[in-house]
C-alpha cells in the first residue's frame, strides 16, 4: 500500500536535500581555496604563513665632514649647511648635527674658543646653557649655546646676534667636546 507525502513534506524534503549540496559544495571548495584567517571566524592574528623577512630601515648617511676643514681634533662649522661636526683626532666625525644661526657670521678659517660659560642669558632673552664663545665681530660675540627650554632663537628685528643655537644634547655635546683654546673651524 502506498503511502501519500503531503506536499509541505516534499517541500521540506527538498529543502534539506538543497541545503544539504550548498553545505557539501562549501565543504568542497573551503579545502582547495587558501586559508583566509578572517573568512574562516578566526582571529585575524591568529597563526599563518610566516612573511617574508624586511631589510632594516637604514638612517641617511650623514653628511661628510667638509673638505679644506683642517686637521686634528677640532668643531667644523658650515655656515652654508647650518651643521657642526665634531671630528676627533683620527679624522673621524663622532657627531653631526643642524644648528640655528644668528644673523651675524664668523669669519671663514681657524678660531679657538676664548672662553665657556655653563649658564646665561641669550640675547633673545632666552636662558642657555653650554655657551662655548669662539668669535666676535665688533661687539658681537658668537658662540654656540642651547636654550634651555629646546626652542631655536627668534630674529628680533634690527638686533645683531652671533648666537648659535643648537639642540640641548648637542650643546651638551660641544661643551664636553671642547676646552678653552679647542679649535672650531668655519666653512662656507
Amino acid at each position: 500500500m502506498a503511502r501519500q507525502i503531503s506536499s509541505g513534506a516534499l517541500v521540506t524534503g527538498l529543502t534539506s536535500a538543497a541545503l544539504m549540496g550548498v553545505l557539501l559544495l562549501a565543504v568542497q571548495a573551503g579545502e582547495s581555496a587558501p586559508l583566509n584567517p578572517a573568512a574562516a571566524g578566526k582571529p585575524v592574528g591568529s597563526p599563518g604563513p610566516t612573511p617574508l623577512p624586511q631589510k632594516p630601515k637604514t638612517a641617511p648617511k650623514p653628511p661628510a665632514v667638509p673638505a679644506e676643514s683642517g686637521q686634528g681634533k677640532r668643531v667644523v662649522y658650515s655656515l652654508g649647511q647650518d651643521r657642526v661636526w665634531l671630528v676627533d683626532h683620527t679624522e673621524k666625525a663622532l657627531r653631526t648635527f643642524t644648528v640655528w644661526p644668528g644673523n651675524v657670521e664668523p669669519a671663514l678659517g681657524i678660531h679657538k674658543v676664548t672662553t665657556r660659560t655653563l649658564t646665561a642669558t641669550g640675547t633673545d632673552g632666552v636662558s642657555v646653557e653650554n655657551v662655548v664663545f669662539f668669535s666676535a665681530l665688533g661687539n658681537v660675540n658668537i658662540a654656540f649655546s642651547a636654550a634651555v627650554d629646546g626652542s631655536s632663537p627668534k630674529p628680533i628685528p634690527g638686533k645683531q646676534t652671533g648666537a648659535i643655537r643648537v639642540g640641548t644634547e648637542d650643546g651638551q655635546r660641544i661643551w664636553d667636546f671642547t676646552v678653552k683654546g679647542s679649535d672650531i673651524v668655519v666653512v662656507r
